[in-house]
């Protein structure tokens, strides 16, 4: 600790000695054991009061000083001295007073007014303020007065290295590829010193590795950190931890030091080939396995990673290249070897690859090191499943004759199980394919048979499916397209092409072509058709018309003749006999109707009516159209306007002077009456006991004829319309013959709770001499009256 101190004084002082003994003016340098002196004329001066101040002969002015030093982090016991204020001034009649303001002053420095000795009380750091600039005056003890102008001095720290370096821009981290030569620079890190640059070596720093090495080396003052050992590999060794010491005073003894720790990582090139786990793989698969299903994977290693690692695969060589694939997938870094076409057992039972690995990205650095690429077998076995039947051809192609007979045979299929241990096979018709059943299977061998007649005009292809399914398992099953054409025979007798109406004009010439006709056959012949025309036997000599056989297959009717008159003959049928050329030939007979019509001078037709004669000469049938539609409408006009004027002339209420009984309207509906049973329900009266019970209604007709009553005489004017109506009332009630009739209706229920139970005496159990009903006089005045009634009924049976 005295060796260090004693370092530090020497450091600090050696500067200002320097610095004294360059300054322009006298500059006195106080021995160690004083302190500065700041003596004044007129203005402050520095200076002492010995004699080595006046050999200057200056006489109001001592030494001119205007700094003053103190060192930083000073913590003695009492408060240092920095220096002393004295003025010329002063006699020592201690008279003058110094004050100091500015920076700090009270707080920081305080000052004995009676000696201006300037204390510093309290404990400084250049980091914090480099320098203070102050003010000292001297004034009158008594009163304060000035005796001279104030004088400005700075005060400045003294830096001491009490910093040690730092490294602010941590945490760090580097990279640098393998495999780099020697002295590849990696990064540079830098420290910062909080000491002054200027004074000293306090900030001065030297950089080192203190562990890292041998892999990396530093520059001592660019901290530039490099790789020390060339082809550094990433494989052996990835992450590296360098710890850097940055130390000031030019990294002497004595000298502060900071650290960091800087961790380095080698980035991976593709230094490495893939190489296969193993030399030989083995995989099995089943024979029906699905077409792209993954058999197996292989994988090559790579000791690199990312890019540098990815490999592409390929079969280069084998004897199951057309039937098998390798894809790379990239996710996991290895080879998918698929299926690309079916296996068969019994066919082969093993296969042989050559499978390659390769690198995608290669390094040409590094191409030195060897083939980036490595191979391995791949030995695939088959096994045996159990597999559907198999039809010797993916498609039938079968043909027959419309006029095949029935149970015929078509054609036939065969299939076979391809397994070792073959089960038989059994064949059918998917019926969905044939809903009509026009075919039958023969379920042993395969033969297809006609089951209902067929007819290629109605249908020329039949496709059906046909199922072969093994005996021994059955959900082993396969199908089969069948297409089946049905081939034509001459079965149809040729006919007209359509229903032909020709016009023959009355002013037509002789050999003129009337119509022209063609003919059309069901049929399809392998040539094509040909027809020929023919008349009936009995109509070759006909005397009108004559036929001609055109180039194009159609035919020609020709007149022979002109001077056809529709009023002596209207319409001619021409039967026409139409053959074909199959084997055997069929022919029809076709009738052609002829109609004389009136033509114009250029042959349109005009009119084909006989009734055609009687209209004026020289207007068509257009213009007998017009006029007629505009007597028509005409018509309507008149009509129209008729019935208007009668509407308007109706008046809207009936005069005064018209007698009532004029208008008198009778209606013969009289309504329902009894029989109207719909306008109300009458369940309500039935009893609810038997509601479940059927209470049937009788209507009564009358066995009596009435009389029909004498035709009234009119009334004459001024009968009362009242009595008139009331005869006719009476007539009305007293005709037993007119509807509504008598209705007898069953109400068998009172009420419950009823006191005199029910009063229907037509259910009642016992005779009508056993009823009294006396006691209904009792019950009050509303029975009073069917009391009466009663007894008078009684009354009248008594007698």
């Amino acid at each position: 600790m005295p060796e260090r101190l004693a370092e530090t004084i020497v450091a600090l002082w050696t500067p200002l000695i320097i610095l004294w003994i360059t300054l322009p003016t006298c500059v006195y340098m106080a021995p160690m054991n004083q302190a500065y002196t700041l003596s004044t004329g007129s203005p402050l001066e520095l200076g002492r009061q010995s004699e080595e101040l006046r050999i200057l002969n200056r006489s109001k002015r001592g030494w001119v000083w205007n700094q003053m030093f103190v060192l930083e982090e000073f913590s003695g016991p009492e408060p240092i001295l920095v220096g002393r204020l004295h003025t010329d001034l002063d006699p020592g009649s201690k008279k003058i007073k110094y004050i100091l303001s500015g920076d700090g002053a009270g707080t920081i420095f305080q000052i004995n007014d009676i000696t201006g000795d300037i204390h510093a009380i309290k404990r400084l750091d250049r980091e914090e303020k480099a320098e203070y600039t102050l003010t000292a005056q001297a004034v009158d003890w008594e009163t304060n007065k000035p005796l001279e102008p104030p004088s400005e001095f700075i005060i400045k720290v003294q830096d001491i290295n009490d910093n040690a370096p730092e490294f602010l821009n941590g945490p760090y981290h580097a990279t640098v590829p393998e495999m780099s030569i020697l002295g590849t620079s990696v990064t540079n890190v830098t420290a910062t010193d909080a000491d002054d640059p200027v004074y000293g070596n306090s900030a001065k720093l030297v950089y080192s590795i203190l562990e890292g090495q041998p892999y990396f080396s530093i520059e001592p003052e660019t901290a530039i950190i490099k790789t020390a050992l060339p082809n550094m590999d990433r494989e052996a060794k990835e992450e590296y931890l360098v710890v850097i010491q940055a130390k000031d005073m030019g990294g002497h003894s004595g000298g502060l030091s900071g650290t960091t720790t800087l961790p380095v990582t080698l980035t991976d090139v593709n230094d490495n080939p893939p190489k296969f786990a193993q030399s030989l793989y083995h995989f099995s698969v089943p024979e029906d396995v699905v077409l792209g299903t993954a058999i197996g994977r292989v994988k090559a290693n790579d000791q690199d990673i990312g890019e540098n690692a990815q490999s592409s695969y390929d079969i280069i060589d084998g004897d199951g290249t057309a039937l098998f694939e390798i894809t790379s997938d990239a996710q996991a870094q290895d080879g998918v070897i698929r299926l690309r076409k079916p296996l068969d057992f019994e066919t082969k039972k093993s296969y042989t690859l050559k499978v390659e690995a390769a690198n995608i990205h290669i390094d040409p650095r590094f191409s030195g090191r060897g083939p980036f690429k490595d191979t391995a077998t791949v030995k695939i076995v088959v096994e045996d499943a159990d597999e559907p039947p198999v039809f010797s051809s993916p498609t039938y192609l079968l043909e027959v004759h419309e006029n095949a007979a029935l149970n015929s045979v078509i054609g036939q299929v065969t299939a076979r199980d391809p397994d070792i241990t073959s089960s038989p096979i059994r064949f059918s018709i998917d019926r969905h394919t044939d809903l009509e059943r026009q075919f039958n299977i023969n379920a042993d061998d395969g033969k297809i048979t006609l089951a209902t007649p067929l007819d290629r005009e109605l249908s020329v292809w039949h496709n059906i499916t046909i199922i072969a399914t093994e005996i021994r398992n059955h959900s082993q099953i396969s199908r089969v397209p069948v297409a089946i054409k049905v081939l034509d025979v001459n079965d149809n007798a040729p006919e007209f092409a359509a229903e032909y109406e020709a016009f023959l004009c009355e002013n037509g010439k002789p050999g003129q072509v009337i119509q022209t006709v063609s003919a059309m056959d069901k049929d399809d012949p392998k040539n094509g058709h040909y027809f020929l025309y023919s008349l009936l036997p009995e109509m070759v000599n006909n005397p009108n018309f004559t036929i001609k056989k055109n180039e194009d297959n159609s035919l020609s009717i020709l007149a022979k003749h002109n001077g056809f008159n529709r009023q002596k003959q209207e319409v001619y049928l021409l039967p026409i006999v139409i053959s074909d050329s199959g084997n055997p030939p069929l022919s029809s007979t076709s009738t052609l109707t002829i109609r004389v019509c009136g033509c114009s001078n250029d042959g349109v037709v005009q009119s084909c009516n006989v009734e055609a004669y009687v209209l004026p000469i020289g207007l068509s049938m257009g213009a007998l159209i017009a006029i007629l539609a505009c007597i028509i409408l005409l018509l309507v006009i008149v009509v129209l306007f008729v019935t208007l004027r009668r509407h308007k002339n109706e008046p809207l209420i009936i005069k005064d002077d018209e007698d009532v009984r004029e208008n008198i309207i009778r209606y013969d509906d009289e309504g329902g009456g009894e029989e109207d049973t719909e306008a109300f329900d009458i369940a309500t009266l039935q009893n609810p006991d038997g509601i479940n019970g059927f209470l049937p209604r009788k209507d009564i007709k009358p066995d009596l004829q009435f009389m029909p009553r004498q035709g009234l005489a009119p009334v004459p004017n001024g009968v009362d319309v009242d009595e008139f109506i009331n005869v006719r009332l009476h007539e009305a009630d007293n005709d037993p013959t007119a509807p509504p009739y008598d209705s007898i209706q069953i109400y068998g229920y009172e009420g419950r709770g009823s006191v005199a139970g029910s009063l229907s005496s037509l259910e009642s159990t016992t005779s009508d001499s056993d009823q009294n009903f006396d006691y209904l006089s009792d019950w009050g005045p509303r029975f009073k009256r069917l009391g009466e009634l009663y007894s008078v009924g009684e009354s009248d049976k008594e007698t």
